[in-house]
């Protein structure tokens, strides 16, 4: 194993609810339905796919980028007292760097977003290559990211391990070659995650005991 290449939100940063949190609100203003359920089926995805699911279900003349900002600007408001790291993150990053194994970011969060939000968390440092949503055209599932994230770290997919909470980011690891771990954050399990998947664990505190017992950095 070579390098190990994470998700951000919902594996890094517990995030996923707060995004969530702050639709809710914009929907309860705007008397908006089913906005838990497209939240939930846009995890995992970049700007332009999130974008596509919202206006398939509500309409073309959807305004999503007003409802965006305003959703966005609640979310930085409140992500600078509630935002945390995930319970092990800090730790496993850090334990990754002891045993010499390359570590990567492949999120679908805008770059500027992503780096400023690490950043504050005090774990950009950590990554030896952050790539982000709008640095490609085709998002998770499509494999792109993850390839892009192995070939700047110098390393094959099957080299490689990714760390996803979602069920598009597990497919883009699997069709990308890679060894998907599933840490579920607010998708569960299903049966496609199991067979996609090498190992579904709890939290990234049981990561590290398991690649410690696993692998030979």
């Amino acid at each position: 194993m070579k390098a190990v290449i994470f998700d951000m939100d919902g594996v890094i940063i517990d995030s996923e609810w707060l995004v969530v949190d702050c639709w809710k609100a914009v929907a309860r203003k705007y008397k908006i339905p089913d906005i838990e359920k497209l939240c939930r089926k846009c995890l995992g995805l970049n700007r332009d796919a999130t974008i596509k699911v919202f206006l398939e279900h509500y309409g073309s003349d959807f305004p999503y980028e007003r409802y965006k900002q305003e959703m966005a600007d609640m979310f930085q408001q409140r992500a600078v007292t509630e935002l945390t790291l995930k319970p092990g993150a800090k730790e496993l990053l850090y334990w990754l760097r002891q045993q010499g194994c390359r570590t990567g970011l492949a999120t679908s969060t805008r770059e500027a977003a992503a780096k400023q939000e690490l950043e504050r968390l005090k774990v950009l440092s950590c990554f030896d290559e952050v790539v982000c949503g709008d640095m490609l055209k085709k998002s998770k599932p499509e494999p792109d990211i993850y390839l892009m994230a192995c070939d700047r770290l110098h390393v094959l997919p099957e080299e490689s391990c990714a760390i996803e909470d979602s069920y598009n980011g597990i497919r883009s690891a699997f069709n990308a070659g890679m060894k998907a771990i599933m840490v579920p954050d607010m998708a569960p399990p299903n049966e496609e995650m199991r067979e996609k998947s090498i190992v579904i664990l709890d939290n990234l505190i049981e990561v590290k005991k398991w690649m410690e017992k696993r692998y030979n950095f």
